[in-house]
């Protein structure tokens, strides 16, 4: 017994600290040979304030895609037998970019059928995208009713509040930074890399970074959400979502942006069908990966327990 409890005294802490801590959860898509996985992390503290900017508020809990969308992403995508997803303008694992609302979209939709889930968006191709609303007994309800998002999706593109928490929002203080690298300080500019209070913006460099290296994270972990690439939002720049042609807001800047526009206070609009190279996206997701209970916590030490007894 001596053992277990040395065992347990010197594991519990790291436990605690696991329980409060933002994992990564990977999610698989693509057929044989064209495998890829996005990462998402999980954003709790369901139910919390707006920023006074009057973004940021979620009474759900949900998953944020870690990265943008990678080129790398598109192309597995694409030879998996997503259709009408013409994108480019970089390589690899570079940010997928000129790419329309729609297009990205339809990445979305691809990313549940192909998974077995409900289609996000009522889209339409006929030599062009466009997008029929839901009906209210179809559309997601969560937060106010969201005619352009299906009530049953399980992936769809971030809401400007699920976006907006997901960079800003600090839940150590129930307070927003005004930076989504967990800072109220400028960003360091750079190239790429991972270091704390950086970010890919103002022109220091020549093309988007890869999205694994696109500066620092925000306090829920996601990175570059500041600078690197301008994001779609899923939603209307003049809400609510009630027309499938309106224009759509984009957020947080990219690599020749100046600081301004990484601010938590700056938001762009676009025409759905507006491509761009310097302007992506990411994903987000229904919330299924539970954080750690207490009721994992005691299967985890009973697990600990068994090892100790089969060492005795």
């Amino acid at each position: 017994m001596l053992l277990v409890k040395t065992l347990l005294k010197s594991i519990l802490p790291m436990v605690a600290v696991f329980a409060g801590s933002q994992v990564a959860h990977s999610d698989t898509f693509g057929t044989s040979g064209n495998e890829f996985s996005i990462d998402f992390v999980n954003i709790g503290d369901a139910g919390n304030a707006a920023d006074n900017t009057t973004y940021g508020a979620v009474p759900y809990t949900y998953r944020m895609g870690k990265h943008e969308i990678s080129q790398n992403a598109i192309t597995k995508a694409t030879a998996s037998g997503m259709a009408n997803v013409t994108v480019g303008a970089w390589t690899g694992n570079q940010p997928a970019a000129s790419i329309n609302w729609y297009e990205a979209a339809a990445f979305v939709n691809w990313m549940n059928t192909s998974s077995g889930y409900q289609a996000a968006y009522n889209l339409t191709f006929s030599g062009s995208w466009s997008m029929t609303l839901w009906s209210s007994g179809q559309a997601w309800t969560a937060g106010g009713t969201n005619l352009y998002r299906n009530k049953d999706a399980f992936y769809f593109l971030p809401s400007e509040n699920e976006w907006y928490k997901a960079a800003y929002y600090n839940p150590a203080g129930s307070n927003y930074f005004l930076y989504p690298t967990a800072s109220n300080d400028v960003p360091t500019a750079v190239t790429s890399g991972t270091n704390a209070e950086t970010a890919v913006y103002n022109s220091v460099a020549s093309v988007p970074a890869l999205v694994d290296s696109a500066g620092s994270l925000s306090p829920y972990l996601t990175m570059g959400q500041g600078g690197n690439e301008w994001e779609w939002m899923e939603s209307a720049y003049f809400s609510p979502n009630h027309d499938g042609s309106q224009l759509r807001a984009a957020r947080g800047g990219e690599w020749t942006s100046p600081e301004l526009y990484l601010r938590s206070s700056y938001r762009d609009s676009l025409v759905p069908s507006a491509e761009n190279d310097n302007t992506g996206f990411r994903v987000a997701s229904v919330d299924t990966i539970p954080e750690p209970s207490t009721y994992a916590l005691l299967a985890f030490g009973a697990g600990v327990l068994m090892w100790a007894r089969r060492r005795r």
